[in-house]
């Protein structure tokens, strides 16, 4: 038997007690019409996944070692596949959809007002998608026109922005519902998988030791053509904050669930589970071969490392070109949930409103262009942001959630493996965040 409250719908009898049962459908039959189909919501979680984190990748390899870095990807991805997992066990206990009374069913009202603050944590991920429209927009422009700097409109990234948010990022963020949004992350997946083979194809145009530029031969000492297994220093602070920032998806797992057709828990799962591993190969793909053609002097933002050693290469204006696409395809995707956390703050689970929907819309998409012409350095978001709300995204709430509201023994697995999900991203959330101060602090 099914009833509906204020926290979506909920099961009744003796039903609520048991966890586990992947076969039964989060919604009551008839509950929704046809949904997105697997494939459709898979590009929707990849593309969640994936965006500007896969340009800071590089640079997390460089600080932290090729054997060190793949052995964190795949222990972060492992422990964000298995967080969802926990949070679709509370979905199947519960039958709540949203990631905001989640907290609230936990804690009551104070855990839902910090998981809404949390999950606004994706109004700053937007902000790097479009920090990185700013910095790369005017470059893919000029590249493709074949105009030198002047001082033109479309020059300024600035402007460039504003327009791109108004023209595209507007009209898709409105849309009410996110499996809309199918399209054009399967866009943002071929653009994303593009890049990857770029970035394993220009290795081998670019020479090690480095040039100094494009038309000196001087180069480099050659001792910095070898890669390093495993790399222990300050900067190896941001690593682990940056792979957080790179899987968090779990604002968007809960309405891709709801709006998957035939939504139950093991149906899900494998969503998540191809999406993460899709994820998680690109991600050591591309980072491995920008690493390797870089080295020490990889950037924090990949691209920019191209512009030095192959200006006005037809390929990677190509490859600028599209992961510009697909980052932007990512901005609307990942502006669902703030919106959502946005509304439920205001308005709770009152009947939608379009007035009120595009008024947040509105504020969210201001809020996240703001921050981006303002932050100097992508690595500054990555850093901070992972360090404090991905880690508890990612890692503590789903742990918290699970151990509160699960009636199973703490000596269970599954309470066992929430309690070892809380304590490691309340580690990793305070050593990084200490870390990344002091180097602040002391400076370059």
């Amino acid at each position: 038997m099914w009833k509906n409250d204020a926290n979506g719908s909920v099961q009744t009898g003796s039903e609520y007690e048991r966890i586990g049962e992947e076969s039964r459908p989060l919604l009551a039959q008839g509950a929704q019409a046809r949904g997105a189909s697997f494939w459709s919501s898979a590009f929707n979680l990849m593309n969640a996944i994936m965006g500007s984190g896969i340009l800071g990748l590089s640079y997390a390899m460089a600080n932290t070692g090729i054997i060190g870095f793949s052995i964190l990807l795949l222990v972060v991805s492992s422990l964000a596949a298995y967080s969802i997992h926990l949070l679709l066990l509370l979905c199947d206990k519960t039958g709540i959809n949203s990631y905001e009374a989640l907290g609230e069913r936990a804690f009551n009202r104070p855990g839902k007002l910090v998981c809404i603050m949390c999950c606004h944590s994706p109004s700053l991920a937007m902000s790097t998608y479009l920090f990185i429209l700013k910095s790369e927009m005017p470059a893919a422009i000029t590249g493709f026109m074949s105009t030198e700097t002047s001082g033109k409109w479309f020059e300024d990234g600035v402007t460039l922005l504003i327009l791109v948010t108004l023209i595209v990022v507007l009209p898709l963020a409105l849309l009410p519902k996110i499996g809309f949004l199918g399209y054009t992350s399967s866009l943002a997946f071929i653009f994303m998988l593009f890049f990857t083979v770029v970035v394993v194809v220009k290795k081998w145009s670019i020479p090690c030791p480095l040039p100094i530029n494009s038309t000196v031969s001087l180069s480099l000492n050659t001792s910095e053509c070898t890669p390093q297994m495993f790399v222990i220093s300050s900067k190896s602070a941001y690593a682990v904050p940056t792979m957080a920032f790179s899987f968090l998806c779990h604002t968007a797992v809960l309405p891709i669930y709801c709006e998957l057709h035939r939504p139950t828990k093991q149906r899900m799962q494998r969503v998540a589970n191809v999406s993460i591993f899709l994820s998680f190969v690109m991600y050591l793909i591309s980072a491995l071969f920008g690493y390797l053609t870089f080295y020490t002097h990889v950037e924090s933002e990949l691209l920019l490392g191209y512009d030095t050693y192959l200006p006005r290469d037809v390929v990677v204006m190509s490859v600028r070109l599209a992961i510009l696409l697909a980052v932007l395809f990512t901005v609307p995707l990942i502006h669902f949930p703030a919106r959502k956390a946005l509304l439920m703050l205001c308005r709770g689970e009152r009947e939608f409103s379009w007035l009120f929907h595009s008024l947040s819309c509105f504020f969210v998409l201001t809020l996240v262009l703001l921050l981006a012409i303002f932050v100097p350095d992508i690595r500054n978001v990555f850093g901070v942001v992972g360090s404090t709300t991905s880690t508890c995204l990612l890692f503590v709430y789903p742990g918290m959630f699970y151990l509160r509201i699960s009636s199973e023994p703490i000596r269970s697995l599954n309470s066992a493996g929430a309690f070892f999900l809380m304590v490691i991203g309340l580690v990793v959330g305070v050593l990084s965040l200490c870390v990344i101060i002091v180097s602040w602090v002391q400076g370059p």
